[in-house]
């Protein structure tokens, strides 16, 4: 009979949930016995998880409100560490969150705990030295992206490519005349979402660049619609107060991104994860990023890699049109986008390539990884 394992995971967001709940998943079909203590979120409590605290306790966004929360977060992850040296482990799995778990995999991984984490910080492409704390805390990386393993590899820590969930879930074809038949869409025009972001500033910054194009877009092609999922009922009143007194052929939707992207011919898309989901679903982009000119400055000196945009970070070249700061204006934007209604077959033929590379099972290849460490294989 198998011994009864006791594996810790800490996750600090809603991403991070769905990634533990789906490794608890696939460690629990291959493992009979599994005890799983540390925190995370309704998702993964429902998979057995004892959560030691709620998991929003450590889901902070911004600068301001981190300095606020400080002593609470140093004080709950002190407490943490000391909990689960005491509870011994076969292993620790730190899911995201790395300013919070790089620093308990270190002190566990001191007290003779294995320790893992899950999708790795963009060390890649900026602060390339936090490599050495992650060699130092980790006795192995889970990567969701080749190019991510890559790197580690060349800096000798120990690396498992698993692949990414949403490959996963997301179908190699999407059915589109299906998905405008949901949302009421006519079959026969072209449908364009946009996508400026899901935070605020994201929305404040390209909000109305992404509505001017939008109507530069529409002179040259007639007949067209828009489609704008809204991330969160904030986000839909700043986007509405945007669209007033403009004229344009536009429906706001409550979340249902994917059904946007299942449903559109291109999308015009904010640089972040959403471009990931576009490419999964084999729909052309143009990507635009704008954020303040000091911090593009800052980031312009410390970003390593050529590209901000996953598409291209994936492909290794430059697959997808990146139109960055004063470079994304309403007009370039609409010239660039127009052309990919109609043939942006270069564009879904590498995406293709792209989604079969990530389609690895990635719950599955993940739990054998862990199951293998605490093994000791």
């Amino acid at each position: 009979m198998a011994r009864t394992l006791r594996i810790a995971l800490v996750a600090g967001e809603a991403s991070g949930d769905i990634l533990g709940a789906g490794l608890m998943r696939a460690l629990k079909s291959q493992h009979a016995a599994i005890e799983f203590i540390g925190v995370g979120g309704p998702l993964m409590q429902a998979e057995g998880l004892n959560s030691y605290f709620p998991m929003e306790r450590l889901a902070v966004m911004g600068l301001v409100e981190v300095l606020g929360r400080l002593p609470e977060l140093l004080a709950r992850r002190k407490r943490l560490i000391e909990t689960l040296i005491a509870a011994k482990p076969d292993v620790f799995i730190g899911i995201d969150a790395p300013d919070f778990n790089l620093g308990v995999e270190l002190k566990l991984r001191r007290a003779g705990i294995k320790t893992v984490h899950y999708v790795s910080p963009s060390v890649w492409a900026w602060r390339q030295k936090r490599v050495l704390k992650i060699r130092e805390a980790c006795d192995l990386m889970l990567t969701l992206f080749p190019f991510e393993a890559q790197f580690y590899v060349e800096h000798q820590v120990p690396v498992r490519f698993v692949g990414h969930p949403l490959a996963d879930t997301i179908p190699l074809q999407a059915d589109r005349r299906a998905a405008r038949a949901e949302l009421g869409l006519p079959s026969e025009n072209a449908v364009v979402a946009l996508m400026p972001g899901s935070r605020g500033g994201e929305v404040a910054r390209l909000g109305s660049l992404f509505l001017d194009a939008a109507e530069r877009l529409r002179a040259l092609r007639p007949g067209i619609r828009f489609l704008l999922p809204c991330a969160s009922p904030e986000r839909r009143a700043q986007l509405e107060a945007l669209l007033a007194g403009r004229d344009l052929p536009l429906t706001l939707l409550d979340g249902r991104s994917h059904s946007a992207l299942a449903a559109c011919d291109a999308v015009l898309i904010a640089s972040g994860t959403a471009t990931l989901e576009a490419l999964l679903y084999k729909r052309p982009m143009v990507v635009a990023y704008r954020v303040a000119p000091l911090t593009y400055r800052i980031l312009r000196r410390l970003v390593k890699s050529p590209y901000i945009s996953l598409p291209n970070l994936l492909a290794q070249r430059l697959l997808v049109p990146e139109l960055i700061q004063e470079a994304a204006t309403a007009e370039a934007l609409a010239q660039t986008m127009a052309p990919l209604l109609d043939g942006g077959e270069v564009q879904t033929e590498g995406f293709d390539a792209i989604h079969r590379t990530l389609r690895q099972d990635a719950s599955r290849v993940a739990a054998t990884a862990v199951l293998q460490l605490i093994e000791g294989s």
